[in-house]
């Protein structure tokens, strides 16, 4: 048995039980990713994946036990080399951040640009996605750190905790109808066309509930997941923007004007998530905080020994 079995098997797995993808990623062939797992499971005595001629169709049932046994030998094994990296250079190594684009773009910048002054030989590479695959990446130890408003606390191995606070805000061109409205109802902003978030995107499902409590219909002409994409086409005139508020910017944003919708809208909690189980290092940790300052060193690893419960904005 050796670590590059270990691998294969979960690269296996991760892959979709596709071998020639497997093998891709771990620049090898398909017959030597298949002879490893053959020897492996001789050696374990039992079969780990169920197959249909040379195809892999499933996990047997000890090939399921199999699989969490390798995850956390691999991760214990790379938890290993991170402490022995930690102690040995504490001031370099990599970070990587998985998160969603409206993160990347208005709440990031002033952490990654503190952060670098601070740790300027460690390499800082941002990976950006929907909620989900930035859960997935953390979880196969793609990113250190994931950042986003959903998903995040949906999954039991990862440790998600509250970073932020923050509410929509309703974007019109300067002429609208709406801008001129002293308080915002749902029934007002219904008699529009609106253009907002993808329906896994930033708080869309809070927006969904506001008008469907009320019994409102609401006619939405156009999504994405980019914010900027979003502000263009209001101010084209195409719709009313439900945005973020922290993706409005008076100082840019000036042909267009934001109207609080506090009152009307659920909400939203943004969260850093990290998997359970992994090694921090130390330059890990001041990044979570330059990012949430209540995130400190001790209140993450306060967390990661099981007391998440006081760390709720």
């Amino acid at each position: 048995m050796n670590f590059q079995q270990l691998r294969y098997v979960r690269e296996t797995v991760r892959r979709n039980l596709n071998i020639t993808e497997a093998a891709n990623a771990l620049f090898t062939s398909q017959p030597g990713v298949s002879k490893q797992i053959k020897e492996l499971e001789e050696e374990l005595g039992v079969e780990i994946f169920e197959r249909r001629g040379r195809r892999f169709v499933g996990l047997t049932e000890p090939g399921k036990a199999v699989v969490r046994i390798v995850e956390r030998v691999l991760e214990e094994a790379e938890n290993l080399k991170r402490v022995g990296r930690d102690f040995a250079d504490r001031e370099s190594g990599n970070l990587t951040i998985a998160t969603t684009h409206t993160q990347a773009r208005y709440a990031l910048p002033r952490v990654v640009a503190d952060f670098r002054k601070r740790y300027p030989n460690v390499h800082l590479a941002l990976q950006q996605g929907n909620p989900q695959t930035v859960a997935q990446m953390v979880m196969r130890g793609e990113a250190d750190i994931g950042i986003a408003t959903e998903s995040l606390d949906a999954y039991p191995e990862l440790l998600a905790l509250p970073g932020y606070q923050w509410t929509h805000v309703v974007i019109t061109p300067l002429d609208h109808p709406l801008a001129k409205v002293a308080r915002l109802t749902l029934e007002e902003i219904a008699k529009y066309p609106i253009i907002t978030y993808s329906p896994e995107f930033t708080g869309r499902s809070h927006i969904n509930e506001a008008f469907t409590a009320r019994g409102l219909e609401i006619d939405v002409v156009l999504t994405a997941i980019d914010s900027d994409v979003i502000k263009t086409y209001v101010e084209l005139g195409l719709g009313v923007g439900i945005i973020a508020g922290v993706a409005y910017d008076a100082a840019r944003d000036t042909d267009l004007k934001a109207l609080d919708a506090r009152h009307l809208f659920r909400g939203n909690t943004t969260r850093v998530a990290i998997k359970r189980g992994t090694f921090l290092r130390g330059y890990t940790y001041d990044f979570i905080e330059g990012f949430a300052p209540q995130l400190t060193r001790k209140a993450v690893e306060r967390a990661l020994a099981g007391d998440a419960e006081s760390y709720e904005l």
